[in-house]
């Protein structure tokens, strides 16, 4: 485990990470989630295996720090994770990213094009105010004091065990401000930062998700849209060759 001071009060974020050739793959996970659960069974299999590969945990997640006064913005995230990269030594990393883990990801390229030569998102969020039923709009919907008060025990119990599991290692401040800044988003919105970015992009969108909206105009700008057979949000545990055929680069 490696760790980089994120803020001026020497907060850390930490990640684990594998020996392997350049270059690096940089794994990020989502809301209320850590990397090496979503990712490790992912990163060693054969067709990605020997690449140098970090799980980073975003601040006020997994093993990382848990600052009470910092914001948890997507910008805050992705300096945060850029501080880890810089750390590591880390520049032209492949970034494979999901969900909310996406949006910071396309920050971070948007502001460190430097630290990234490619984007691997999964159902990344790429608009504000996302629909009733996703996991940052239900979290938002409490106030600050009332979700670190109760909301956040009922969201544990509300939610299904794989993200409670991670969940539970998320601090309760730390992840009503990271959810309610997804919800307000950035400006530009994530989805102009990720259509103006020259970096190779793919974007993966579980089928039983639906209908990526806004597909055809992030093709025009060159993003490579796969939609994944038989997966929903959490693609690396339901199409978990499709995942990784899509890191390695084929169709």
């Amino acid at each position: 485990m490696r760790e980089a001071r994120f803020d001026a009060q020497g907060s850390r974020v930490r990640w684990s990470e594998v020996d392997g050739a350049e270059p690096a793959r940089v794994y990020v996970h989502g809301l209320g989630a850590a990397s090496a659960a979503y990712y490790a069974h992912i990163a060693a299999r054969p067709e990605l295996a020997g690449r140098r590969s970090l799980f980073v945990d975003l601040p006020g997640h997994g093993l990382s720090d848990r600052p009470a006064d910092f914001g948890y913005t997507l910008e805050d995230h992705a300096d945060a994770l850029a501080a880890a990269l810089d750390e590591a030594r880390r520049a032209g990393a492949e970034i494979i990213a999901h969900s909310m883990g996406g949006s910071v990801a396309v920050v971070l390229a948007h502001r460190r094009p430097d630290l990234v030569a490619r984007l691997v998102l999964t159902e990344a969020n790429l608009d504000p105010h996302p629909p009733a039923t996703a996991g940052s709009s239900r979290i938002a919907t409490y106030t600050e004091e009332e979700f670190v008060h109760d909301g956040y025990a009922r969201v544990l119990e509300e939610v299904g065990s794989p993200w409670a599991a991670t969940m539970r290692l998320t601090d309760p401040l730390a992840l009503h401000r990271s959810a309610t800044c997804l919800v307000a988003g950035t400006r530009p919105t994530m989805r102009r930062m990720l259509s103006d970015l020259r970096v190779d992009r793919v974007y993966l969108q579980g089928a039983l998700s639906g209908e990526l909206v806004g597909r055809r105009e992030l093709e025009a700008s060159g993003v490579r849209v796969v939609t994944v057979p038989a997966a929903g949000h959490n693609v690396m545990f339901d199409n978990a060759d499709a995942f990784a055929a899509a890191i390695v680069g084929q169709p």
